[in-house]
């Protein structure tokens, strides 16, 4: 591994402008690309130089890897950051940065190809001795082979893509009858998705957590674990909240978590940064659910509890560098929580929302991380994901860290377009929530009822505030200025400005 010098981030808003920053705080220079979309986008600001990549579907744009190679050639980068989703995960990618003479900042290919098929990861994974979920580590031939094998483990289990992700191509089956209509949907789903359609079968286990474990490695040989995140508040298996630590983690069990995730990554030869993703069983055993590639969205929270920029050591690490992090039982400080701030209205099934961002006030303040992709007069359209920003905060207790997201929220001001705000207002004023009590299956169970009910006024007075802003912008637009009177003679202004430019 060679060191470099400049960077070209391969990926747009918030984790764009974070890994900028990150580039910026190690003495690297950074390049930005943007579709036309994202033109006045912060993150193209804030870099070195930008590079323009093509029209706004991503196809055309963050997609296309000819293109992000060329700006790479074009700007003298030696390296490439993918960020997270896009291109991140495909190991050809990796392999077509690498074949162009320039550093791949993630893991080698051979480590995303093995992980991103998942019963090849499932296989690894027993091998490592890592616990893995009971079920086939082969694909299903069809429908009739996963009805036997679905007998084997007794139902209710769950139809998956050997390529999945993000809940595409996955189907949960209770009842022997809906198999073989599920596996044609699934399947079908998940063609169209990853372009593979193959599926395997998985025991369902009833009301786990999402736990997810951080790991760094580096090219000495070190492994490193830090700690859990609690990601079980999910919509379609799409994480909205995220905490650190679990509230469901105990020391010896954070033990057996790292040691497990550690052997993971190493039985596939991981660097950088990546997480591995267990399912906790209310009777405390944890399973190998997956493991990520890449920077996750909710790496901050555990920047937070250990003190560690994870952004930082990736630059590093692709560099040849030792981690700074240090080995052993690291033990976390304090609590970290997350909200994802999507332009997505709750209220209307969590339909993407699309406008000009008139007015944005963050929250700031002690212990308060506001990760922004946009800002005031920037457009959102349909085009990517529904991601604008994430609200991060810590304290040195949970409850602490409970009553300062509440705060921020609500100092947050959005105005121009439903978000997901209002949604985690309600969920951090949920008894449940306050007390830990969550699962995977959380939102199914409160979700309905926490948006049904009222806000209590203190948590209502952000979203009053959006409100009367976003009228008062309409009523302006809608109503013309006055046209000023045609002046009488020359203006004083004018005439000051001239008598100063001659002396007088």
């Amino acid at each position: 591994m060679a060191s470099f010098t400049r960077v070209l981030v391969a990926n747009r808003g918030e984790i764009a402008l974070r890994i900028i920053r990150a580039c910026h705080e190690e003495g690297l220079e950074s390049v930005a690309v943007y579709s036309d979309a994202d033109r006045l986008s912060p993150h193209v600001r804030a870099a070195h130089r930008a590079v323009p990549i093509g029209a706004p579907p991503a196809a055309e744009s963050y997609l296309d890897v000819a293109k992000l190679l060329e700006a790479a050639r074009a700007t003298d980068c030696q390296a490439v950051h993918p960020g997270y989703g896009f291109l991140s995960e495909r190991a050809p990618f990796a392999e077509a940065v690498a074949l162009a003479g320039l550093t791949f900042i993630g893991p080698p290919a051979t480590a995303i190809r093995a992980m991103g098929d998942k019963t090849e990861a499932r296989r690894r994974m027993q091998a490592a001795g890592v616990p893995i979920v009971p079920g086939t580590t082969r694909p299903v031939a069809d429908h009739v082979q996963a009805k036997s094998e679905a007998a084997r483990l007794g139902l209710p289990v769950l139809l998956k893509a050997i390529a999945g992700g993000g809940g595409k191509g996955m189907r949960l089956i209770r009842e022997e009858g809906e198999l073989e209509s599920a596996f044609e949907t699934a399947q079908s789903e998940a063609l169209k998705a990853f372009g593979a359609g193959e599926l395997y079968v998985e025991k369902y286990l009833e009301r786990p957590r999402h736990i997810e474990v951080q790991v760094l490695a580096d090219t000495y040989g070190r492994v490193v674990a830090l700690g859990e995140r609690e990601c079980s508040i999910q919509r379609r298996h799409q994480k909205l909240i995220e905490e650190a630590p679990s509230v469901a983690v105990t020391p010896a069990l954070r033990r057996r978590l790292s040691e497990a995730a550690t052997a993971a990554a190493g039985s596939v030869g991981y660097l950088g940064a990546g997480t591995i993703e267990f399912l906790l069983a209310p009777t405390g055993e944890f399973y190998f659910l997956e493991m990520n590639t890449r920077l996750q969205v909710e790496h901050p929270v555990t920047e937070l509890v250990y003190g560690v920029d994870i952004v930082r050591e990736q630059l590093r690490v692709a560099q040849g560098q030792p981690l700074r992090v240090h080995s052993g039982a690291l033990q976390p400080r304090g609590h970290a929580i997350e909200c994802r701030i999507t332009a997505e209205d709750p209220f209307n099934d969590f339909l993407p929302a699309t406008g000009v961002i008139r007015h944005l006030q963050p929250p700031s303040g002690p212990g308060v991380r506001w990760d922004a992709g946009v800002e005031a007069g920037n457009e959102v359209t349909l085009f990517y994901d529904p991601l604008l920003a994430k609200l991060i905060v810590w304290g040195d207790t949970r409850a602490t860290a409970l009553q300062r997201m509440r705060r921020a929220l609500r100092e947050l001001v959005i105005v121009g377009l439903p978000s997901s705000q209002s949604f985690h207002l309600r969920v951090m004023a949920d008894p449940e929530f306050q007390r830990g009590d969550v699962d995977v299956t959380y939102f199914e169970r409160v979700g309905q009822r926490l948006l049904a009910a009222d806000l209590a006024p203190e948590l209502a007075q952000p979203l009053a505030i959006a409100a009367a802003l976003l009228a008062e912008q309409q009523r302006a637009e809608a109503t013309p200025p006055p046209a000023a009177p045609a002046p009488d003679g020359p203006s004083p202004w004018l005439l000051a400005a001239r008598r100063e430019s001659i002396g007088g």
